[in-house]
C-alpha cells in the first residue's frame, strides 16, 4: 500500500515533498503533511467512524495508546474549545499517541470555536499527518485487523526513519497492557458538575440525593456528569483503589468507569477489589472497561477484537426488551459471551458482530454495558441506564422510581 504526499494549489493537484509519514508493523510507509506536535509516537492504528466529535474522542481516555484515523473527511472544521474536554485527569492529557486524517484542517468556522485544532494537537503533543487515503487505511484495518504504527511529523521533511522505526519495534501493542494507571487520576477529588445547557454551559449539582463512588479507570468527564444530572455527589477514586478506600466514603452505589489498555492486566488488581465491593450489596454499574472489569470478576474472559468497535453510530440490541439503540462505542477488546457462568445474563449484544455489549447479575442490582451510554460524541438513546442505576438506590432507600424514558411534558 503506497500513499504519496499530494496537495492542491491554484493549478491543481501537485505531487510534493512529505511532512509527515505513518510506518505500520508489515511495512507499509504512507505520506503526507504534518499536524500537530513535531516528532513521532508509536501506538495501534485504528478507525474512528464518528461524524462529530473529533475532540472528544481525541480527549477520551480510553484511546490511551491507539493513533486514531478519522473516516470522516473533514476534521477540525469547527475547531476546538475548554467546553469539549473529555478527560478528567488533565495531568495524564488523554494518551492518544496521533491522528491521521485525510483532508487539511481547515480555519474552524464556528461560534464556540476558541482555537485552531492544529494550535490545540502541538499543545497536547498529539502527532498528526493529512493527506492520508483514508478509506483505504480503514478497509485495511477492516481486513487485517488493528497494527501497531509509527506517525512521524517533521517539517524538513527529513525522517530519522532508523529512530522511527525501532520506536515502532519497541512499542508492544496493547495485549497485555495496563494502561489504566497511566491515565487514572493521583489523588481522590468530589464532582459536582451536571449537563451543558444553550448559552448557559455547565450546572451544579446543589443538593444531591446521592453519593456515588467512582473507580477512574479512565473517566470521563460526561459520564460524571450524567451522574450528577440523576442527584448524586460523585466521589472518584484513583484506579488502584482497594474496596476499604472505596467504602470509607460510605457510597449509596459504586461505578465503574471506562478506560483503555488490556482488562486481563488492569483485572490483576481492579478484580480483587471489584469483587469485594460486589459482596456488599450495592447498586454497581459498570462502562466500557469497567464493563469488562466487572465481567472478569464475575469468572468471565476477555479477548482481543480484531478491528475494535470506533465510533457513534453503533446498533446494540437490548435482549431484554428487544429494543435498538444506536449508540458510542470505543473498545478493543470484549468480553467473551460463552465464558460468562451461570447467573450472569447477557443483556445487549452489538449488531455488527453480534458481541457482548450488556451484562446484568441476576438477583443483584449489578449490571454493566460495552458501549458508551453518556455519549459525547454520539446519540443519547442510552441515557436512561443511568436512571436505571440510581433507580437502584432509590428502590433501597424506599424513594419512587424516575421514569427510564419520560414523556417530554415529563422531562421538563
Amino acid at each position: 500500500m503506497v500513499n504519496r504526499a499530494w496537495r492542491r494549489d491554484v493549478t491543481g493537484w501537485q505531487e510534493t515533498k512529505p511532512t509527515a509519514i505513518l510506518i505500520l508493523a508489515d511495512g507499509t510507509r504512507l505520506e503526507g503533511f504534518g499536524i500537530g506536535a513535531v516528532g513521532h509516537a508509536a501506538g495501534e492504528v485504528c478507525f474512528n467512524t464518528a461524524m462529530t466529535g473529533y475532540q472528544e474522542v481525541l480527549t477520551d481516555p480510553s484511546y490511551a495508546g491507539q493513533i486514531i484515523t478519522f473516516t470522516f473527511p473533514h476534521i477540525g472544521n469547527v475547531g476546538t474549545n475548554d467546553e469539549d474536554i473529555e478527560t478528567v485527569n488533565m495531568a495524564a492529557l488523554s494518551g492518544v499517541r496521533g491522528v491521521v486524517l485525510k483532508a487539511d484542517i481547515t480555519n474552524p468556522s464556528n461560534y464556540r470555536a476558541a482555537e485552531k485544532l492544529d494550535a490545540w494537537l502541538k499543545k497536547r503533543n498529539i502527532v498528526g499527518i493529512a493527506g492520508i487515503d483514508t478509506r483505504a487505511l480503514t478497509a485495511r484495518i477492516r481486513e487485517n485487523g488493528m497494527p501497531n504504527g509509527v506517525v512521524a511529523h517533521e517539517p524538513s521533511g527529513q525522517f530519522d526513519e532508523g529512530s522511527i522505526k525501532a520506536e515502532l519495534s519497541a512499542f508492544p501493542g496493547l495485549e497485555g497492557l495496563d494502561l489504566a494507571k497511566e491515565v487514572t487520576t493521583a489523588q481522590t477529588y468530589h464532582w459536582d458538575q451536571s449537563g451543558w445547557a444553550w448559552d448557559k454551559g455547565f450546572g451544579t449539582v446543589e443538593k444531591p440525593d446521592f453519593h456515588v463512588v467512582a473507580i477512574d479507570y479512565g473517566a470521563k468527564r460526561n459520564i460524571l456528569r450524567c451522574l450528577a444530572d440523576q442527584g448524586a455527589k460523585v466521589t472518584v477514586v484513583p484506579a488502584t483503589a482497594t474496596a476499604a478506600d472505596v467504602l470509607s466514603h460510605k457510597p449509596d452505589a459504586i461505578f465503574l468507569s471506562n478506560g483503555p489498555g488490556d482488562p486481563a492486566a488492569t483485572g490483576k488488581y481492579a478484580v480483587p477489589t471489584i469483587q469485594k465491593l460486589m459482596d456488599t450489596g450495592k447498586p454497581m454499574f459498570g462502562i466500557c472497561l469497567g464493563h469488562q472489569l466487572l465481567g472478569l470478576a464475575l469468572g468471565g474472559t476477555t479477548s482481543k477484537m480484531h478491528q475494535g468497535h470506533h465510533g457513534a453510530n453503533h446498533p446494540v440490541k437490548d435482549l431484554t426488551t428487544g429494543k435498538v439503540e444506536i449508540t458510542s462505542m470505543n473498545h478493543g477488546f470484549a468480553v467473551d459471551s460463552d465464558s460468562l457462568p451461570p447467573g450472569v445474563t447477557q443483556t445487549h449484544i452489538s449488531l455488527f458482530d453480534n458481541s457482548n455489549a450488556g451484562l446484568a447479575v441476576e438477583g443483584k442490582p449489578i449490571f454493566s454495558v460495552q458501549y458508551h451510554p453518556e455519549a459525547s460524541p454520539g446519540p443519547r438513546d442510552s441515557h436512561y441506564l443511568f436512571t436505571r442505576f440510581l433507580n437502584e438506590v432509590r428502590k433501597q432507600n424506599g424513594l419512587p422510581e424516575k421514569a427510564e424514558h419520560p414523556t417530554p411534558a415529563a422531562a421538563e
